[in-house]
């Protein structure tokens, strides 16, 4: 029986994102060992996209990959909170149809998606 996710990060600068995460992002953790820290994420869901869709000028695609996003109730709030705390966004929020979407940068690890979704989510089920 699957009993959870575990989400990975690979990061240039691992001790930068840790810290991040437990800084700034407030993630209950655990050491692992050694400073290797081990973050409790929440509820989680897992959805499967399509490579392709859409048809002519509107017709979108990419190669098969894995993507972690973060997830908020109130993006606008959030923002502000995690910007007074130091984050960065590199990303203004949008309205991607799915979701109200801004792009969080992780030091040393890149940037994840944030996002408030505006369809029925599972994590809560």
């Amino acid at each position: 029986m699957i009993t959870a996710v575990h989400t990975l990060i690979y990061a240039d600068d691992a001790l930068a994102a840790r810290a991040f995460l437990r800084d700034v992002l407030d993630l209950p953790h655990v050491d692992a060992g050694e400073g290797w820290l081990i973050f409790r994420t929440g509820p989680s869901e897992l959805g499967v996209h399509p490579t392709a869709t859409g048809e002519g000028d509107q017709r979108w695609t990419t190669d098969p990959h894995h993507e972690m996003t973060l997830m908020c109730d109130d993006i606008e709030e959030t923002v502000k909170s995690l910007e007074a705390k130091g984050a960065q966004f590199t990303a203004g929020i949008k309205d991607d149809g799915f979701g109200l979407t801004t792009r969080l940068r992780i030091p040393g690890a890149g940037e994840v998606m944030l996002y408030q979704p505006q369809h029925p989510v599972a994590h809560s089920i």
